[in-house]
């Protein structure tokens, strides 16, 4: 897969956008390794939907374009869990120490070239720390853009968050998920 692997700058590994793939993608840059591809992908749509004539869970063209259940279940797969962050509550309330990373779900516009259409489509992008310094990992950048710190990030995500119909997910071990660990009892 061209645009893949570990940047030299910031020694993350970062998947460049393929298709609609940007699921796969972010699944692999939170998790900093490819552990997932295209046919891992179309392989848990069919067990998500065995009898389906056309699968939801993804793109019917099939070039990607996969739900949040793909996520979800892929995760699983490799002992993680999604949390759902419910954006009501305020970010000062997410331990980051529970939290391997996140993948946030955005709208994004479709481009054909340099024309933009006025057509608006959905987005999974990837944030994950090194060293303590927080990186966006969308696929869509040339290379991972740092966020900084614990403070920088909350502003990050309340950024993201406020722009319209945004969907955070908190990656987290799956002992986390049931401990609710990720979250903090300061309010």
């Amino acid at each position: 897969m061209s645009g893949s692997g570990r940047n030299e700058a910031s020694g993350l590994y970062h998947e460049r956008q393929r298709l609609e793939l940007c699921a796969v993608h972010a699944l692999n840059n939170v998790l900093q390794e490819r552990l997932f591809t295209q046919e891992t992908a179309d392989e848990i749509c069919k067990r998500l939907a065995p009898d389906a004539r056309w699968n939801p869970h993804r793109s019917f063209l099939g070039t990607g374009n996969y739900d949040v259940n793909v996520i979800m279940a892929a995760l699983l797969s490799v002992g993680l869990e999604a949390i759902w962050w419910d954006k009501r509550r305020s970010l000062e309330q997410l331990s980051l120490e529970g939290v391997l990373g996140f993948i946030i779900n955005v709208p994004s516009n479709v481009c054909l070239g340099f024309l933009s259409l006025p057509v608006r489509r959905r987005h999974w992008i990837a944030v994950r720390q090194l060293d303590g310094i927080y990186y966006n990992l969308d696929s869509k950048l040339k290379a991972p853009a740092p966020i900084g710190g614990e403070a920088d990030l909350r502003a990050f995500l309340q950024e993201v968050l406020s722009q319209g119909p945004c969907e955070l997910l908190l990656v987290v071990p799956h002992e986390s998920g049931e401990t609710e660990n990720w979250l903090s009892t300061v309010r």
